[in-house]
């Protein structure tokens, strides 16, 4: 996976030089003898550049990677992804049309990503638009989140390919410890036939939230 780390940020190869997504930082760096535009990756405004941040190394993420994004949102690490996976394509579901409407225009700059206005615990309305994918990637905060999360795995991911889940404690239980919720979760993920390979949480960034990588058990 491509990504710059300076002086305790992440960035991101700009896809689109010159353009910005969220007002983002822009800085030039020399890589080869050539200057090279990169996006600085706020871990506040994504889970993903904080999962990063704080440790996340299993991930594949590549420049041909295809991945379906659930929950894209405005399209903030939507963005980044498409920066990271140049050559390869992502599946953005989104349910807001407010948000949906931002996220087609961010595709009309970026040819890599393909919005998709549908619900995400629905995967079979989408199923005729996506192919099977290297990455699921899972940021809907809702108290049934892993198991959408499965469902679209079990339909879209491939057989060498992982999923990323972004959890909200608050989003499942606001009474229950963020540890007990986020055992339980594991083990649901876990009794699906899937792994944690890796279990990363995302404070300072993001308060009781936890970002699980996950593999298909063998």
């Amino acid at each position: 996976m491509e990504v710059f780390f300076k002086e305790g940020n992440i960035a991101t190869k700009n896809l689109t030089p010159g353009l910005k997504v969220y007002d983002e930082k822009l800085i030039n760096e020399e890589k080869d003898g050539v200057i090279e535009e990169y996006r600085i990756w706020n871990p506040r405004r994504s889970k993903l550049s904080a999962a990063l941040l704080n440790g996340l190394e299993r991930l594949n993420l590549n420049d041909d990677s295809k991945v379906l994004y659930l929950g894209a949102s405005t399209g903030t690490t939507v963005s980044h992804i498409s920066d990271i996976a140049k050559d390869g394509l992502i599946y953005a579901v989104e349910f807001s049309p407010v948000s949906m409407k931002k996220l087609v225009r961010l595709s009309e700059t970026r040819p890599n990503i393909l919005p998709i206005l549908a619900d995400a615990t629905k995967p079979k309305y989408y199923l005729n638009k996506v192919e099977k994918v290297d990455l699921v990637y899972c940021d809907v905060a809702q108290a049934k989140q892993s198991e959408l999360f499965i469902n679209n795995m079990n339909l879209f991911l491939k057989e060498e390919g992982q999923g990323l889940i972004t959890i909200k404690a608050r989003s499942i239980d606001v009474v229950q410890k963020p540890k007990k919720i986020f055992k339980e979760e594991a083990n649901k993920i876990q009794s699906k036939g899937y792994s944690i390979v890796e279990k990363i949480k995302l404070e300072p960034y993001e308060k009781d939230h936890v970002a699980f990588l996950v593999e298909k058990s063998f």
